[in-house]
């Protein structure tokens, strides 16, 4: 079954009917934006995060099933009802800020579960029904710090560098059962991710907790604002829609000009 949308100067509209998506880190920020974009196009939604309270309050919003699991956990994909997912939206993720030598090595291989190796159990997992359907789609919500580097984020430049790596796998491997997989690599969006770390960002720069938005998270981007969780959520949602089964293996940005610089 294909999906069809059409594009408006709102909203992307999208038909999912039929089809079951699986929204990681879904409670707030571009997962709630996500899950609410491909609700309204008419999938059936499973809305996941750690925050129980937040993944119902989505998942009521949305009419979908909230799923209350900490991907930090190697053993919890296995105890998901996945049965029936076509579209994963991997959004999970967590910043952490500071230098190498004190970077807790614990933190960098939570950081490794979550964003790395907890997308690719998922793969595992959906990919026999992807296959037996001959239709699937995976967006993994990675950065632009999944092309560029930034000081003092060695787990979170890692971790999404790996799943861009990820993702063209996924690409070449599930072209020929009509399966595609693609990343989004926003700038700093308006989150609570993004809003935790300004205070990390100044300890580590030694500056002014009101000085970190213009003069480290915006300093090299032209577009000079924040990025808003529903302009990402309309781009997954057009990367399952018509006209993207050839877009595949492929890196998407919105990040306000920041790579043409």
């Amino acid at each position: 079954m294909t999906a069809e949308v059409s594009v408006t100067d709102d909203v992307p509209i999208a038909d999912l009917t039929g089809h079951r998506a699986l929204v990681t880190g879904a409670a707030s920020g571009i997962g709630r934006a996500c899950a609410e974009a491909f609700a309204a196009a008419g999938a059936e939604l499973l809305v996941l995060d750690r925050d129980a309270e937040g993944a119902k309050r989505v998942a009521d919003a949305v009419g979908g099933q909230p799923l209350v699991a900490d991907l930090d956990d190697p053993t919890v994909v296995a105890n998901l009802p996945l049965d029936r997912v076509d579209v994963v939206i991997n959004n999970a993720g967590f910043q952490h800020v500071a230098g190498v030598p004190e970077f807790d090595p614990a933190v960098f291989g939570s950081m490794l579960r979550v964003m790395v190796e907890t997308p690719f159990a998922l793969a595992r997992a959906v990919l026999p029904h992807m296959q037996q359907r001959r239709w699937g789609r995976f967006v993994h919500i990675s950065s632009i710090h999944g092309l560029r580097a930034s000081a003092y984020k060695a787990g979170y430049v890692t971790a999404k560098h790996a799943v861009e790596g990820l993702s063209k796998v996924l690409a070449v491997e599930g072209a020929p059962h009509g399966i595609t997989s693609n990343t989004i690599c926003p700038g700093y969006v308006r989150t609570p991710l993004v809003r935790k770390q300004l205070a990390d960002q100044a300890r580590s720069h030694g500056i002014a907790e009101e000085q970190v938005l213009d003069d480290v998270l915006l300093a090299r981007i032209p577009v000079k604002r924040l990025i808003e969780p529903a302009e990402v959520a309309r781009l997954a949602l057009f990367l399952c829609g018509p006209g993207s089964s050839s877009m595949s293996g492929s890196s998407y940005e919105i990040s306000g000009g920041w790579t043409a610089t």
